[in-house]
């Protein structure tokens, strides 16, 4: 028998500091020994266990020893620590083979770490990553979104490239953030994440079918769009290039209504004593739908001075009969009428119990609402090329009473219980004051002037005298000229006046966003006051303490200064605010003799005065003449100033050099009338329809930039395409209208055709884009008109057609919600409802 070993030692490895056993079995044996490195272990070191194999009968002997981290660390060899074991018998000799021992460890730092990418779709993606060194090697596992990878799922991944992770045709769903994660018998490291982004370049979709034309008849625009769609950009790709809107010109013949040639000449006299004439509708004919002439075409005379005779009768007996019965249906029918309109005129006299002529459902929702009216773009004077209309419309809403409705389209009221004892009253609404203040609800604008007004521009005798005026007040007025520019160099004139008696009324600046309400009774019976409203276009303004602080909106001034009034006057601002969120600390400011005090904050209680803010203005019941103003103060950088876009152009004197200038002011009505006012004296059009930018208090900067200019048509000046505003130019650009301006060069007089877009951004904020499609002419160097509304020329309004409620029913509302109510049905659910519950 020769000795069997039966178990060998194996390579291991020290972990941290436990130290290894290695083993060593042999058959039959008397003595195994180990041997280290070329030294022989010491006996002492050995544990020995013996047992007999049952089947042969030989004797089995194992023999352990242990190996420390300290005697590997002291071993200092040209190879690894290593031992073997050597069993004896009386048979002979039998030596293992050697087994090393070595100090497992793993470093910290990978060797290369994957690193992200953007990718398109469908392309390849390959992170590479070399795993830290360490004893044994480290094995390598791919996360993604801290999720482990399966290459047995998807046979679209691939990791066995030398730890590389291999994704042959990306997806979408293969955005995420990828981690290396390497580990061995000691630990286990992970690399930094990361990202890689599948991102998807827009394409276009096709083109629609070209609108109709813009006019009906003479040359007119027609269009046709794509959308950035097929398939739509995604995860930064980049946007489709070219132009999402075509335009053509188009033209159709205008219809020409007919007219009637000549009458020809009389006819012979006939046998029945007749003559005859006649003519065609042929000077012009009608063409292209146009209306057939009016009137006969053939005209019959008698032709013997009604002499002849016919029957034995003369024809004019006949004729004089006729005569007699039309004239006698003619005069029945007259009396007729005058009857009926007698009878509707007493029965509106009747039916007038309360006074009013007027009330219908809005009576209990009345308030401060939003004023909306749209032009056509063609008939926007500040619009470029009326020629070539886009088939955009310029609609504006300013919350503030613009113009006076016309009070006269009210229903006849013939219920008088209709408040009585109204014990259980709904009442749905929107958001205003006091229902007693009657203040005017939402509604369209009537273009005609109501009576007991008078349009800006009459002069009245009490025009120039302040103050009170003795004596019973009368119901009209005369208002000064509101917003008319004094000379062509002067700004507009932002002032208004008006005589109000107990009956109260309105003052309006018209396109500011600023009106004035003075309720009934607020002045005593007997007494009259000329009271005036202005906004301030001095250079000096509101002080603001804070370095963040901003003016909201203008400043505006009422009075006179001795005004003596039993209740508080409405007073409406416009502000730029976006109050959606609790982002801005808003504060009403009036100015003294010296500076501005606090009178208080909009979120705050105030006894003598009361703020309601809504999102495009804020109304204020003040109870002191003087200069108001709204300051924001922005609480965190989340906080959003509205601004105004717009973009003029303007043809210099050479006809070559085209300039576009771009504004940025404060989205209120009075800001953009600044930059109107500065249009018209440089003859500038407007060539976009404004647009509002919501700018963040983040202290980043403003971008504006030129882009598509057509190359071979147009030049303009290298690194001039983009210019950058400050964060405070923007932040505090309510004292004057931001402006950038790009001057651009055309080639020839027949490149008469200009398209570009204007992107204005405000950096890690929102981006704007404003597409400019325009036709140069030397002819459109005209003087820009100011951009105001034809018909709103009413800045005053006395007594009860000031109201959009009846003061018999404001009194009726009032009396009701006075009185308690065991439901609730009060004051106090009627501010819950308006939720101004404070």
């Amino acid at each position: 028998w020769l000795i069997l070993l039966l178990c060998e030692p194996d390579d291991a490895y020290i972990v941290k500091s436990n130290p290894i056993k290695l083993r060593c079995r042999a058959r039959p044996a008397l003595q195994i020994f180990f041997k280290c490195n070329g030294e022989w272990v010491h006996q002492n070191q050995h544990t020995s266990v013996e047992h007999t194999d049952l089947g042969t009968g030989l004797k089995i002997r194992e023999v352990m020893i242990n190996v420390s981290r300290q005697q590997v660390e002291d071993f200092h060899g040209p190879e690894d620590y290593w031992c073997l074991c050597v069993a004896w018998s009386h048979l002979g000799t039998s030596k293992s083979r050697k087994a090393t021992v070595r100090i497992a460890y793993l470093r910290k730092n990978f060797e290369q770490e994957p690193q992200g990418r953007e990718v398109p779709i469908k392309g390849m993606i390959v992170l590479h990553c070399r795993p830290p060194e360490g004893v044994p090697p480290a094995e390598v596992e791919w996360l993604k979104n801290d999720e482990p990878i399966s290459t047995l799922d998807d046979v679209n991944i691939d990791t066995r490239a030398d730890h590389n992770l291999i994704i042959s045709e990306a997806r979408l769903s293969d955005s995420g953030n990828y981690t290396c994660l390497a580990s061995n018998i000691v630990a286990r490291r992970r690399s930094a994440p990361a990202t890689v982004i599948v991102f998807v370049n827009g394409g276009w979709s096709s083109w629609t079918d070209w609108s109709d034309c813009s006019v009906r008849c003479g040359r007119g625009v027609q269009r046709r769009s794509r959308t950035c769609t097929n398939p739509a950009p995604l995860n930064g790709g980049a946007f489709c290039d070219g132009m999402s809107v075509q335009k053509s010109t188009c033209s159709s013949p205008c219809p020409v209504d007919g007219g009637w040639a000549n009458w020809s000449e009389w006819s012979v006299c006939s046998a029945e004593c007749e003559k005859q004439r006649g003519r065609e509708c042929t000077d012009p004919e009608p063409k292209h739908g146009g209306r057939l002439c009016d009137g006969a075409a053939l005209e019959t005379d008698n032709c013997t001075g009604d002499l002849c005779t016919q029957d034995k009768k003369l024809l004019h007996d006949m004729k004089g009969n006729n005569d007699i019965a039309l004239y006698a249906g003619l005069a029945a029918g007259v009396v007729t009428v005058v009857l009926l309109v007698i009878a509707v005129m007493l029965y509106r006299r009747s039916q007038s119990e309360y006074g009013v002529d007027v009330i219908d459902s809005s009576a209990l929702t009345g308030g401060f609402q939003s004023f909306s009216f749209k032009s056509t773009r063609q008939g926007n004077p500040l619009l470029m090329n009326s020629s070539m209309p886009p088939d955009l419309t310029m609609s504006r809403t300013y919350t503030s009473p613009i113009c006076f409705p016309d009070s006269m389209d009210k229903e006849l009221m013939s219920e008088p219980s209709l408040f009585d004892p109204l014990p259980d009253v709904k009442v749905k609404v929107h958001s205003s004051f006091m229902v007693s203040l009657g203040v005017s609800e939402r509604a369209e604008y009537h273009p005609k002037a109501p009576p007991q007004t008078f349009p800006r521009g009459v002069v009245q005798d009490l025009a120039g005298r302040g103050g009170m005026l003795g004596g019973r007040g009368n119901s009209l007025l005369g208002p000064s000229l509101g917003f008319q520019p004094r000379t062509s160099a002067e700004k507009p004139l932002l002032r208004t006046t008006g005589l109000f008696g107990h009956g109260g009324g309105r003052l309006v600046l018209p396109n500011t966003g600023a009106s004035l309400l003075v309720p009934h009774g607020a002045i005593a019976e007997n007494t009259s006051w000329e009271m005036h409203m202005s906004i301030n276009q001095d250079d000096t303004c509101v002080s603001l303490e804070e370095s963040q602080e901003v003016l909201l909106g203008p400043e505006v001034s009422y009075g006179p200064p001795g005004l003596d009034l039993s209740c508080p006057v409405a007073l409406t601002i416009a502000h730029c605010a976006d109050v959606s969120s609790d982002d801005w600390s808003i504060k009403l400011r009036r100015q003294t003799q010296d500076s501005w005090e606090d009178v208080m904050s909009v979120d705050g209680e105030c006894a003598s005065c009361y703020c309601l803010l809504e999102p495009q203005c804020c109304h204020l019941l003040v109870d002191r003449p003087g200069c108001y103003a709204l300051v924001g103060e922005p609480l965190s950088e989340a906080a959003v100033k509205r601004l105004r876009l717009a973009v003029f152009g303007s043809l210099e004197a050479d006809a070559l050099t085209y300039s576009l200038r771009v504004y940025c002011v404060d989205d209120t009505p009075h800001a953009f009338q600044e930059v109107v006012w500065l249009e018209r004296g440089q003859g500038g059009r407007l060539l976009e329809e404004p647009k509002t930018l919501l700018f963040r208090g983040n202290s980043f900067s403003l971008q504006i930039s030129i882009q598509d200019i057509p190359q071979f048509l147009w030049s303009i000046k290298p690194f001039t395409t983009c210019q950058e505003f400050g964060f405070s130019q923007v932040w505090g650009s309510n004292q004057s209208p931001l402006q950038c301006a790009f001057t651009l060069e055309r080639f020839s007089h027949a490149a008469n055709q200009l398209s570009c877009k204007i992107s204005v951004r405000q950096v890690k904020g929102q981006e704007l884009i404003l597409q400019v499609y325009t036709t140069v002419a030397e002819s459109q160097k005209d003087t820009v008109p100011f951009f105001t509304q034809s018909d709103c020329t009413i800045t005053s309004q006395t007594g009860a057609r000031a109201f959009k409620i009846p003061l018999s029913i404001r009194q009726r509302i009032c009396a009701t919600f006075d009185t308690a109510n065991a439901k609730g049905k009060d004051w106090q659910l009627l501010a819950q409802k308006l939720h101004i519950d404070r």
